[in-house]
This record gives structure tokens, sequence and C-alpha cells, in this order.
């Protein structure tokens, strides 16, 4: 195990590979455990990072730092205090809202953002995720596999405080255009059967700009990289072939991930 001191408290993470950095960002049901597989693939080119976020597995557990700013902050901290330049992201849920807090912030420091079954509006997420507790919302959202419950299986150490400050905590803010106008590369993967965040409305999807891509996992609840492993993990790959600056639109070359929508 892996832990940095970040602004006085304990922050756990685990690291894997060599080359370019990609840090992977947990969402509202787990810890960095469920990106064991998807860090195994991306560390054949990239030094992977998996970090616990302010109330989630081995981390500091401390009210006062459970808000989406603060959490993008320990985001900020942690590639400051590692000596991390310009970094790819994989957030998922509010692993993506974080990766896409730092992107409007800092968007020189981003080469190219990934988030998974990520709200754009508040409206977006299920009141369940916010009062239910980790473990009926492990029940809820995963698909019971062993593999599921494996990498699920740090659920249970969430504080619950921590889902429902960041719910809270978020407002749109104009997030999605903030991002939209930075031209970093953005994809966007939504599992299909996801009963805990909505997709976008189709007039969104339809009119994301150059920068920005979304691929539908029609097999795929909640937590892709687990429900559809392999054809998530062929996405990421192939997101992360890109050239640095190039649009996720150019994915739809491939016939795989051309837009689908019923």
């Amino acid at each position: 195990m892996s832990a940095i001191l970040l602004d006085g408290s304990i922050v756990h993470y685990e690291v894997l590979g060599r080359g370019r950095p990609i840090i992977f960002l947990h969402g509202w049901v787990g810890s960095w455990r469920y990106w064991i597989s998807s860090m195994q693939v991306a560390s054949t080119l990239f030094r992977a990072y998996a970090v616990d976020l302010w109330g989630y597995g081995e981390t500091t557990h401390e009210a006062g730092r459970y808000s989406l700013e603060d959490q993008t902050v320990l985001l900020e901290l942690f590639l400051e205090e590692m000596g991390i330049g310009k970094v790819a992201l994989v957030g998922h849920g509010l692993g993506g809202l974080v990766a896409l807090a730092f992107t409007a912030k800092k968007p020189q420091s981003v080469d190219r953002v990934m988030a998974i079954n990520c709200p754009l509006t508040l409206d977006a997420v299920n009141s369940r995720l916010q009062t239910a507790p980790p473990a009926d919302l492990v029940d809820w959202l995963s698909n019971h596999s062993p593999e599921s419950a494996s990498a699920l299986s740090d659920a249970s150490k969430a504080d619950p405080q921590a889902i429902a400050t960041s719910i809270n905590s978020f407002q749109s803010d104009n997030l999605f255009q903030r991002v939209s106008g930075t031209n970093v590369p953005c994809l966007f993967v939504h599992g299909q059967n996801d009963p805990a965040i909505s997709m976008p409305p189709l007039e969104q999807i339809f009119s994301l700009p150059h920068n920005m891509h979304q691929v539908i996992l029609e097999e795929s609840g909640h937590f892709p990289m687990i429900d559809e492993s392999a054809r998530f993990h062929r996405l990421l790959t192939d997101f992360l072939a890109l050239d640095s600056g190039a649009s996720p639109q150019e994915l739809q070359l491939k016939e795989e991930w051309k837009r689908r929508v019923r």
C-alpha cells in the first residue's frame, strides 16, 4: 500500500507501470480497487495511478473535506506532490466530476479525459445514491459476479457522508460548458442500464463540440469496467492511443465505437 500526506492528511494510492501518467478516479461506490484491471491494461504504455478520494478506502475520513471542490483539490495536490505534469484522467461517477472540474480549472495540465457514467446535471443523479448505505448501493448497482464482489470489496469503507456531501455540493455550475471551452479531448462513456445516473438527453449528445464524444455500452450498468470489461478496455486502449489533442470523435472511424442511439 502506498500513501502520502496531503494537507496533513493521509491519501492512499496505488501505482503500476512506466511511461506517461494516467490517473484513475473512483466513483461514489467503491475505491481504487475496481480499477485494478484497467490499470493493468493501461500500464503497458502508461504509469497508472489510482487514488482513494477523501472518505473512501484507506484515505482519511474527515467530513470537512467531502465537497466536490475539496475532492478536486485532492487531485491537484496529489499531482503537485508526485511531480506529475500533463496527465490523462479517467474518472467514474464522482471521479468523473473531479476530472472535469480539474480540467476546467487547469486545462493546460490535462491531456485527455474519459468520464464514465458521470452526471452532467444534478437531476441526472438518482436520489437513492445519496440515502442508501454503501452495502445497499453495492447490492443495487453491481452485477453480483465474483469479479464484482472482489472489485467492490472496499465499498463498505466509504463514509456515507462523503457520498451525500459530494452530491449535495454538485451544482452544474456550467461545468460542461466550461470544459467544452477548453478544447481538452473528452470522451463520455455511459452504461445504458445504469439505474443511478441518467444518460444526457439526445439533443445534448448530438450537439457535442468537436473535442467531445459519447459512447454508449449497451450491456453495461453502473460499472462498465466490470460489466463489459473486455469491451470497456478496448475502448480505453483506443482512446489512449489517439494522438495528443486529437478529437475522440475520431473513434467513430472504428465501427464498434460509432454513435448508437435507439
